[in-house]
């Protein structure tokens, strides 16, 4: 990944909230076949004692990713988090000497690490409870596993796989506008905020104050 100074974001309390931010990612391994790309909704977890992570999913049994990949494999993680185009037409220079052209902000997180599977049911219960509380959190009535018939989650886990990522190395990029003079990025601000896009906007107000 191409990633000026200016744009690399180094602490990695920002990596984490960004991963539990926007949980959903490509990850991208090579197998026999070459390269492939899988879609996932990650959980993090970490132990701050050993200063480790890990990330863990599950997958359909019939994706045969866990039969092409050997344990301890390296594989690449892909989560992104606010982006969005940036017009020329919000620096207020560009008034002055019309020097500048498009551009896009974003947020992602590389993670690289070593992929394990298991099909041990314990693992892939523990994976789901934890999925599903983070994900059901936001429910007027969140639901849990022991909503459904005992019988069915257990037919239910058979058709699935765990996912462990360990985690190696974390690289981010948060480029949003570091590179413009205070005012013409509080023109992409504004220029943001009228568009509806008060997300990115927001992310880009923080690197301001910063």
């Amino acid at each position: 990944m191409y990633l000026p100074e200016i744009f690399e974001e180094k602490n990695p309390q920002h990596l984490y909230q960004l991963i539990q931010n926007y949980p959903f990612a490509t990850l991208i391994s090579h197998s026999p076949n070459g390269l492939e790309a899988n879609h996932f909704p990650f959980k993090l977890l970490r132990d701050e004692e050993n200063n480790t992570a890990i990330l863990v999913a599950h997958i359909a049994k019939n994706n045969a990713m866990h039969k092409h990949i050997q344990n301890g494999s390296e594989v690449l993680v892909i989560f992104q988090g606010e982006q969005g185009y940036i017009s020329p037409n919000w620096y207020p220079s560009k008034q002055q000497h019309h020097r500048h052209v498009p551009t896009w902000n974003y947020q992602v997180v590389h993670i690289k690490g070593k992929i394990y599977f298991s099909e041990d049911e314990k693992s892939l219960r523990g994976i789901l409870a934890r999925l599903t509380r983070t994900h059901e959190a936001t429910q007027a009535i969140p639901w849990k596993m022991s909503d459904a018939p005992e019988d069915y989650i257990t037919e239910q886990l058979q058709h699935i796989v765990a996912i462990e990522i360990h985690i190696t190395e974390m690289t981010g990029k948060f480029k949003m506008s570091q590179n413009r003079d205070k005012v013409d990025a509080l023109g992409i601000v504004e220029g943001l905020e009228k568009q509806g896009d008060l997300n990115l906007a927001k992310v880009v107000q923080q690197y301001i104050i910063d």
